[in-house]
């Protein structure tokens, strides 16, 4: 018993920096936008007091355009990344060469956290108005634009398809041949094969992976900030409109009442992530 109580106490001192870390890190800041959010700035008439006036601005106008603006984008952006991923992963995980497959999982492990400015200039180097690509396959002629939606679409899938090939490829290598061997012995083709005992297997990993890529997709601000700034509406723009004061002034309230529905949206994604993870790690394990 002593000795039980000893080690649960060890255990929490040692892990007492990391909480302390994380209050300092985590806590304080969301006690500053929670805080700000509902309250009205120093500067509003009648000074500082409680106020919903803020949640209720976020919500309507340019702001919702903005909100819906990142949604659309995020979803979109996730749902071809899992379209593409899921088949690269699956001939990475089968290939026999073991160096193919050590060399696209690192590569996907440097892609999938690059992004930013060096990720749009990379782009605009590439596919801009006065790109290389664009230059040499007339693309502009065509209709392409990189400063628009689909052009944020395609970059975002840059960093969005290795990340899906880095979280769904120990899925695909947790389905047991047995599994497969099974079905062709029972007279069940590929198709079949995949339709009906891999891919509800994988159903938790596959939305998984799309709630983690949606999540991605949804915070990312730098890159497009760099590339094409306020012209394509989403929410992190808007949060960093607000507090810089480029469209209104004294806006850093609403601001951190968009921080706060993002963090809704943040939240309401993890809740839809956890539970798939661990569905997924019990049929695989």
């Amino acid at each position: 018993m002593i000795s039980a109580v000893k080690s649960r106490l060890g255990g929490g001192l040692a892990v007492a920096p990391l909480l302390l870390f994380m209050g300092v890190a985590f806590g304080l800041p969301a006690v500053a936008i929670a805080t700000g959010a509902f309250t009205t700035s120093a500067d509003a008439p009648g000074g500082v007091h409680w106020t919903l006036s803020n949640l209720t601005t976020s919500v309507h106008g340019a702001y919702l355009t903005a909100l819906w603006g990142s949604v659309k984008l995020s979803a979109l952006s996730a749902l071809l990344a899992t379209l593409l991923g899921v088949p690269l992963a699956q001939a990475v995980t089968t290939s026999s060469s073991r160096a193919l497959r050590d060399a696209v999982m690192s590569a996907s492990g440097v892609l999938a956290n690059f992004g930013g400015v060096p990720l749009a200039f990379a782009f605009v180097a590439t596919l801009g108005n006065a790109g290389v690509l664009t230059t040499h396959l007339g693309l502009a002629a065509k209709g392409w634009s990189l400063y628009s939606f689909w052009g944020l679409v395609v970059v975002y899938l840059y960093f969005l398809l290795p990340l899906m090939v880095l979280t769904i490829a120990p899925a695909l290598e947790g389905l047991r041949a047995g599994w497969r061997e099974a079905a062709r012995n029972n007279g069940a083709t590929a198709w079949q094969y995949w339709r009906h005992v891999a891919l509800p297997v994988l159903a938790p990993s596959l939305l998984g992976g799309y709630v983690l890529l949606f999540g991605s997709a949804f915070a990312a601000y730098a890159t497009a900030a760099a590339m094409v700034g306020s012209s394509v509406p989403l929410l992190t723009s808007q949060i960093a409109d607000a507090l810089s004061g480029n469209v209104l002034v004294g806006q850093g309230n609403v601001a951190l009442a968009l921080s706060i529905d993002m963090v809704v949206v943040a939240g309401a994604v993890m809740a839809v992530y956890v539970p798939l993870q661990r569905r997924s790690a019990r049929w695989l394990a």
